[in-house]
């Protein structure tokens, strides 16, 4: 162009009138700065993955998992909790509108749909910028999940009973009782078992029955006149019944 004379177009046979597919040159075109996808760089991720698996499982090892007692379906004081990450959906189903008749709305529909939204927010919200002021749509529902599993994850740990549920997680020490005995039966018949666990351990509701310097007499009136939380007039049967239930009670771990 020059100036005050206009103008002048000049072509470049350097740009070609039609535009190429955008592939990327062969990693050989690069010698010292790629490297073949398998097995060189495939090899090393193997290795890399393999070195932290065999450090995971030896601290696995060294630091065993925390369990709880064995699991017994006589204990029914247990309050089962779920791992943190799932705090929320266990928060969730404490409010009466995903409780009770409506678990299923609670349990499925309302995590399926706000899990669904967030599935189809990018399909919705397709423009190209990647500001956040940009794409209402997609922030907005990424902004709403986070904080809603925020606040109900804090609720679900604020108000837990956690003294409660670390006691009722312990492993008790107990003797196996023989559930063919016939004060077994006894137990069960005076709904024993249902409260203080299918081997008088202990449970959430009720105490431990075993190894404790109880006399039979204490535990008879016990049963028939009750205790705290333990109403009166549990056991059913006859005296002697109960002077032989109390007695097998006292009894347990003694020789």
């Amino acid at each position: 162009m020059h100036r005050g004379k206009g103008m002048k177009f000049v072509g470049d046979s350097r740009i070609p009138a039609v535009r190429k597919p955008n592939i990327p040159k062969d990693y050989s075109e690069y010698p010292g700065k790629t490297e073949a996808f398998w097995p060189n760089f495939l090899l090393k991720e193997w290795m890399v993955g393999a070195v932290f698996l065999i450090g995971f499982l030896c601290l696995t090892v060294v630091h065993p998992s925390p369990l709880e007692r064995v699991a017994d379906p006589t204990d029914a004081g247990y309050i089962p909790l779920p791992d943190w990450y799932f705090l929320f959906l266990y928060q969730l189903l404490k409010y009466t509108y995903a409780a009770g008749p409506y678990t299923v709305i609670g349990a499925f529909i309302m995590p399926g749909i706000a899990f669904g939204a967030l599935l189809l927010a990018p399909f919705i919200d397709r423009g190209p910028e990647r500001r956040p002021a940009k794409r209402p749509i997609a922030t907005g529902l990424m902004l709403l999940s986070v904080a809603s599993i925020i606040f109900l994850t804090w609720e679900s740990v604020a108000y837990h009973d956690w003294d409660k549920a670390k006691e009722q997680g312990k492993i008790r020490e107990f003797i196996p009782l023989d559930q063919a005995a016939p004060e077994y039966a006894l137990l069960k018949a005076g709904t024993c078992i249902s409260c203080h666990g299918g081997n008088l351990e202990g449970s959430a509701s009720a105490p431990s029955l075993q190894g404790k310097d109880l006399k039979p007499e204490d535990i008879a009136k016990i049963a028939k006149e009750g205790k705290g939380s333990m109403p009166a007039g549990l056991f059913k049967g006859t005296d002697e019944e109960l002077k032989q239930m109390s007695e097998y009670i006292a009894n347990i771990g003694k020789k």
